[in-house]
């Protein structure tokens, strides 16, 4: 298999490894402190409620109070949400886990048909060995079973509003269809790289699966976001472009499925990997936008990295953000945010943009690096929300700063407890995982700016990182941070086990212990 599928699903999916395979059949949300992670990356929103991955945390106050989905194949297996949807009282999450080779595998499903109340364990839609074709029409095509959960994690769900139809986008597992709730799955038959169409009355040969090694499959059956919109038009994008079904193209025998890609035009899709959708509500159609990421193989190719739109369905397509990697959106009436690294903000439909790098906190006592990462984007009733790689923003709207949610524990606290103790410096998260935390954060007291050097060191006390930062004082905390990736000095991914590290502050020494874990 192309070796660039495997390195995509990797970037795409920050998270920690392992399943359990055995899951327990209902479960419940309990309180929580807070958001587990400073990595946000997965949002989903319905009226006052916020969904928030990678531990499918719910607030329905605007962040006064949290709670958390009590399910053990989050809990106390590795795996993380990184797909959502909700439609009133039903609540899907897609779960995946990070693999050894720096990959990501299908992690199984979570349901809920009472707001969160309960919540059910679906495994995989994974192929058996024997499941080698399928029929599409009068036809029976070869297929390609996927029979590992290696890069085919649920990367985008739609489910229908009575919970009869779920849709999942899977990777390598190309886009499936269930009937009853997710015990069983259809595979989905999209056309092949060589086809802009397909008809169930038609007669075709070719193979369905992803690019392998005996030059068979199509990229457009890896299968990355999904949406069904306010038609019923169901939209399947994929690295091969974008896929269209109305509900006129529904025959006896079959769905009628269309194929949009980039042909270079100023009027198509930026690039052919379609990596997030989402509609917009306006009067008359709604538009769908969508993250079109570059699939450039060959020198020639002139894919861009950006956003897409469509306004009336397919018939024409505009571009927006060109060169700009997006990862999602959210609207607000006639506004879009796009998350891309920035906050971007358009008021007339994405003809003109405004970027947001920074985000001035309501609390001053609080810090927040310029350009915090943004991965993802999206609204309640009364706030605009953003995740990004240092935490949960929220702003209400009309207001001007933002408040700060953050996987947090305070240096030196006034009331020091046995969970949380007066300590010269600290690291968090700890235990650090890189794929579902991305850094770890070494917190030291500082009352000044100055030069400060971090050293890490293995259970044998070997140097492996020297890390000089210019470090500044948090507002208000005495304090400064230094983050660390999990890497040697020569970004090489650690393995799991005990470090330990050293602070040098102006000939003060302070020193740590942080468990790498995968």
């Amino acid at each position: 298999m192309d070796r660039w599928l495997c390195v995509l699903l990797s970037g795409l999916l920050w998270m920690g490894a392992g399943w359990a395979q055995a899951q327990p059949a209902g479960a419940k949300l309990l309180p929580a402190d807070g958001i587990p992670s400073n990595f946000v990356q997965v949002l989903e929103a319905e009226g006052d409620s916020l969904w928030i991955g990678p531990l499918l945390h719910l607030t329905t106050d605007g962040g006064q109070s949290f709670a958390v989905a009590d399910a053990d194949s989050l809990l106390n297996a590795r795996n993380q949400v990184f797909a959502l949807d909700v439609e009133g009282p039903l609540l899907w999450a897609g779960l995946a886990f990070a693999t050894g080779d720096g990959g990501s595998g299908a992690g199984g499903f979570v349901f809920s048909e009472d707001g969160g109340e309960t919540f059910t364990y679906r495994f995989p839609p994974l192929d058996a060995l024997a499941d080698t074709s399928v029929a599409y029409g009068g036809n029976t095509l070869r297929a390609t079973p996927i029979t590992a959960e290696s890069n085919s994690a649920p990367t985008g769900l739609d489910v229908a509003p009575d919970g009869g139809v779920v849709w999942s986008a899977n990777g390598f597992g190309g886009i499936r269809r269930s009937v009853d709730r997710g015990q069983s799955w259809q595979r989905v038959v999209l056309p092949p790289d060589d086809r802009t169409a397909i008809f169930p009355d038609s007669t075709y040969d070719f193979v369905l699966g992803p690019p392998s090694n005996r030059g068979d499959g199509s990229l457009n059956h890896v299968g990355f976001s999904l949406l069904v919109d306010e038609t019923g038009t169901v939209w399947a994008g994929t690295a091969g472009g974008v896929n269209r079904s109305r509900p006129e193209d529904v025959t006896p025998n079959g769905r009628v499925w269309q194929r949009f890609a980039f042909d270079g035009t100023p009027d198509g899709l930026t690039g052919n990997r379609v990596v997030a959708l989402a509609e917009q509500p306006q009067p008359g159609r709604n538009p769908v936008w969508m993250a079109t990421w570059a699939v450039n193989q060959t020198a020639s190719d002139r894919q861009r990295f950006g956003a897409t739109v469509t306004r009336d369905g397919g018939a024409t397509f505009e571009t927006a953000l060109v060169g700009t990697r997006i990862f999602d959106f959210a609207f607000h009436g006639g506004r879009v945010y796009a998350a891309g690294g920035s906050l971007y903000i358009s008021d007339d439909g994405g003809r003109s943009w405004r970027t947001v790098r920074s985000f001035p906190l309501a609390d001053d006592t609080r810090f927040l690096p310029s350009d915090p990462g943004v991965r993802a984007v999206a609204t309640t009733r009364t706030a605009l929300w953003v995740g990004t790689e240092e935490g949960l923003l929220r702003q209400r709207f009309g207001e001007q700063t933002w408040t700060l949610f953050r996987a947090d524990v305070p240096l030196d606290p006034e009331t020091p407890t046995e969970d949380v103790p007066r300590v010269d410096t600290y690291a968090y998260p700890n235990p650090f995982s890189p794929a579902a935390d991305r850094v770890v954060r070494i917190r030291y007291p500082l009352d000044a700016a100055r030069s400060v050097e971090v050293r890490i060191f293995d259970f044998n006390m070997n140097l492996i990182r020297r890390i000089v930062d210019d470090a500044q004082p948090l507002a208000g905390q005495g304090a400064a941070e230094t983050a660390w990736d999990g890497t040697d000095g020569g970004g090489l991914r650690l393995p799991n086990g005990p470090y330990f590290y050293t602070v040098d502050i102006g000939g003060r020494t302070v020193q740590g212990k942080i468990l790498l874990v995968e």
